[in-house]
């Protein structure tokens, strides 16, 4: 097998770097704001397009509109043109479009009609009266006494068909424009829907779960407004649900993120109270295993904490946010590190890593420094092509890390096979079989997220976005829980230990000393003298013979055969067994 090259060895490479491509996992998108802060002025109302804000909402949110604070005190008087326009969709992608040219959302301003197959819904449309900034003091003067009724979106095609499924609904078909519409449902959104006490900025109220786009028409009806004649409005737009203001998408997200912080909390109390107890027979892995279960537990609680603020407050601290992803570059850099030193059997098959340690930290610091730059630029909501740039180098990077771990972990289970060592091999075999897994789950829940998220033309299913960011988290701990379990402190920690290799003819003759003494200066009868050629070559062959007898195969043994076909690892090999003659 040390011998195979060509065509064969090319296309398992290949095939195995297609692989591992897909444990970086897709990059998560930036949180939805729950408020914000609009600053109108004479230069900003001469651009044709609305101002537009998008969430996706539970239902019977509120939606609010509050001027905050106003200058306008100049002459002629500033009258101006109010109106906004509220529209779901049942399509994601129709609300949250990534290449949405800069007049997207002005098309939908007060259109009527389904623009995208599947984007069924409806909307809202409210015209305010002329709007005095000059001389009206009333703050609220948005507010409204009763909620506007919505109405249907027509459809494009007349022909019934059937609907993308949607969640707590069975499949139905549309009605035709000709036919008549439905009556409202229990949840309100009727003409004599009841005024709104408790909320006095309220303009709006959604009608069922799902995303949303809020469009703010403000135009200056004076056209000629001489240049020094500069006003300015600044205006709090804030979306308000059943759980304050955190979107109905990223709701799942944060009670994710609280789950895995109490785990992770437990797992911590845990591996410090085995460390305690056996403190003596730490082994150096154990502790990196243990900086990476602090790390991810600070991870998560960071994220938590940046959610609670976006549920309460309605906006992320940039610091906060920021800091989150550079703790998590932090975390995933080394968790990469502690998986290849394991793999490189460092403290149990090395005593030290030597010129690849070296060779570790570089990588490390690399893979460091292209998460942060990633997750940086993504946070910051840059081009979209930038973070794309961004994020190349990285995937490559992680590929090319994984494909190290398992030529590692191929190398070196074949060492502890040469030297018959049984419970190291069962350790790292455990090991090799967790790392296949994540793959195989990997590459499956790609082309699940491929087909029903990037290619899916509408997204109906928006309520399991959070799945593809949580997926990728979940499964890493997954992986670490699996390391914890086969590293554990344990009484039995020094067989995992390293030990150098004992020559078994001189430990037997230790064993032994009274018989050798004993039959000292006679001559043993039937003992036949052989020369030390065929004795070596003969020990050769009964300790391949026993590893192939006593050593089961494996996942991992039909998995990475084709990746011990370097010359390195041959001279390794050879090595080893000149080291067991």
């Amino acid at each position: 097998m040390a011998g195979s090259t060509g065509p064969g060895r090319s296309m398992s490479a290949a095939l195995l770097a297609l692989l591992l491509a897909g444990v970086t996992g897709p990059a998560s998108a930036v949180s939805e704001q729950g408020t914000w802060m609009l600053t109108v002025d004479s230069e900003s109302v001469k651009s044709p397009n609305p101002f537009f804000f998008t969430k996706t909402l539970f239902n019977n949110s509120i939606i609010s509109l509050k001027v905050v604070s106003q200058n306008c005190s100049v002459s002629p008087p500033v009258l101006l043109k109010v109106s906004w326009y509220l529209r779901n969709s049942h399509c994601y992608k129709e609300i949250f479009n990534r290449d949405a040219k800069p007049n997207y959302f002005k098309n939908y301003f007060k259109s009527e009609e389904v623009q995208l197959k599947g984007g069924s819904g409806y909307f809202v449309f409210h015209e305010y009266p002329t709007f005095d900034c000059s001389s009206d003091k009333n703050l609220d003067v948005f507010s409204v006494e009763k909620f506007d009724q919505k109405k249907h979106l027509k459809e494009i095609q007349q022909t019934a068909t059937v609907t993308e499924k949607t969640p707590g609904r069975r499949r139905r078909r549309r009605r035709s424009p000709d036919l008549p519409k439905p009556k409202p449902n229990a949840s309100g959104n009727s003409s004599k829907q009841a005024a709104v006490f408790p909320h006095s900025d309220a303009v709006a109220q959604t009608w069922e779960d799902g995303p949303y786009m809020f469009l703010l028409s403000i135009e200056d009806l004076n056209k000629n407004r001489p240049a020094d004649a500069a006003w300015s409005l600044q205006m709090r737009i804030s979306m308000k649900g059943p759980h304050d203001y955190i979107s109905a998408s990223e709701w799942p997200l944060m009670v994710f993120y609280m789950v895995m912080c109490i785990v992770y909390v437990l797992l911590a109390v845990l591996w410090l109270v085995l460390s305690a107890c056996y403190w003596r027979d730490l082994l150096r892995i154990q502790f990196w295993i243990g900086g990476v279960i602090f790390l991810g537990m600070l991870e998560k609680a960071v994220y938590y904490a940046e959610y609670q603020s976006l549920r309460y407050e309605g906006f992320s601290v940039q610091g906060a946010v920021v800091f989150a992803e550079v703790l998590s570059a932090v975390k995933r850099t080394l968790a990469r590190v502690l998986v290849i030193i394991a793999s490189l059997g460092y403290g149990i098959v090395k005593p030290r890593l030597g010129a690849l340690m070296h060779r570790v930290v570089g990588v490390g610091l690399l893979y460091l420094i292209f998460s942060v730059i990633e997750g940086i630029l993504r946070v910051n909501a840059a081009d979209a092509d930038v973070v794309l740039l961004a994020a190349i180098p990285l995937a490559l990077l992680d590929s090319a890390l994984c494909w190290w771990i398992f030529v590692s972990l191929a190398q070196t289970m074949k060492l502890l096979k040469l030297r018959r060592n049984v419970v190291k091999l069962s350790l790292y075999r455990h090991f090799t079989n967790t790392l296949i897994f994540a793959v195989i789950a990997s590459v499956i829940f790609i082309v699940w997220a491929t087909k029903t998220i990037t290619l899916s033309v509408c997204q109906a299913d928006w309520r399991e976005l959070w799945i593809n960011d949580a997926f990728w988290r979940f499964l890493f701990s997954t992986i670490l829980l699996v390391i914890m379990f086969l590293w554990r402190p344990s009484a039995n920690n020094q067989r995992y230990a390293f030990s150098p290799l004992v020559d078994e003819d001189s430990e037997e003759e230790e064993k032994e000393p009274m018989m050798n003494e004993a039959f000292e200066g006679m001559k043993m009868r039937g003992a036949k003298a052989e020369t030390n050629g065929s004795a070596k070559a003969g020990k050769v062959d009964e300790d391949l013979k026993w590893v192939e007898e006593n050593i089961p195969s494996s996942m991992a043994d039909v998995a990475l055969p084709p990746l011990l076909d370097s010359d390195e690892e041959i001279v390794t090999t050879k090595f080893e067994m000149s080291k067991m003659e």
